[in-house]
């Protein structure tokens, strides 16, 4: 592996977080002790994603796997009743996900990438930044500063809070960056900044989803 260059499989991970200690409901790390909270930076369209997600669970998803515990409760002696035992374990995935996305959107801080920039802000690199750079080798690549929730590898969507992220922070065209990922270090030469709408996957109704099977079992009127 080359030393001082950049090559995609060490960016691919730069790009990703370390995981963060394990914390309960109260934002408390395994040792008891609070932890400050890291801001929830996101785009309009990240924020939409997640209520989305949220409406479909507390509306649609619990609901339907409510149904289908009671139904299994029914069923006999519920300690070997399968059913019953898959649907509490959903349940319980359901209700966490959905206290997570709570906490998430309550802690949201928008920032619009579109909203009108001047000085600085519209010259370097700040959440929300479009950048365009170059790796040691010359070879040009572009990436986008989103939300720890927005994360999306495969469209060049890194967090601020990455390794790359971090270090593009503040920085403007020309300058050079330079950085450590989980590969080596990497150097980076800024080429372009700018700001622009930052495109997100809608949320889709997950595959298997006991929603949908759910009106797959409605007979029709």
């Amino acid at each position: 592996m080359k030393t001082g260059e950049e090559c995609g499989c060490c960016m691919r991970k730069g790009f990703t977080r370390r995981p963060r200690a394990l914390r309960d409901d109260a934002g408390r790390a395994a040792d008891g002790i609070p932890k400050p909270q890291v801001r929830n930076y996101i785009t309009p369209a990240g924020l939409e994603r997640l209520r989305d997600e949220h409406r479909f669970l507390l509306s649609r998803e619990r609901p339907a796997m409510t149904e289908v515990v009671a139904w299994a409760a029914g069923n006999g002696d519920r300690s070997e009743n399968a059913d019953y035992q898959y649907g509490k374990r959903r349940l319980r995935e359901i209700d966490r996900r959905i206290r997570f996305l709570t906490k998430r959107i309550r802690a949201a801080e928008v920032v619009d990438p579109e909203r009108p920039r001047s000085g600085r802000a519209a010259t370097h690199i700040f959440f929300g930044a479009t950048v365009r750079y170059a790796t040691g080798a010359g070879e040009e690549r572009e990436v986008r500063i989103v939300g720890a929730d927005e994360v999306d590898l495969d469209r060049n969507h890194i967090s601020w809070m990455s390794p790359l992220g971090r270090a593009l922070m503040k920085r403007g065209p020309g300058d050079a960056v330079v950085f450590r990922a989980p590969g080596g270090v990497n150097r980076i030469e800024i080429r372009d900044v700018r700001y622009e709408r930052v495109p997100s996957e809608p949320f889709v109704e997950p595959p298997g989803a006991q929603a949908a099977r759910a009106r797959e079992d409605v007979p029709p009127s």
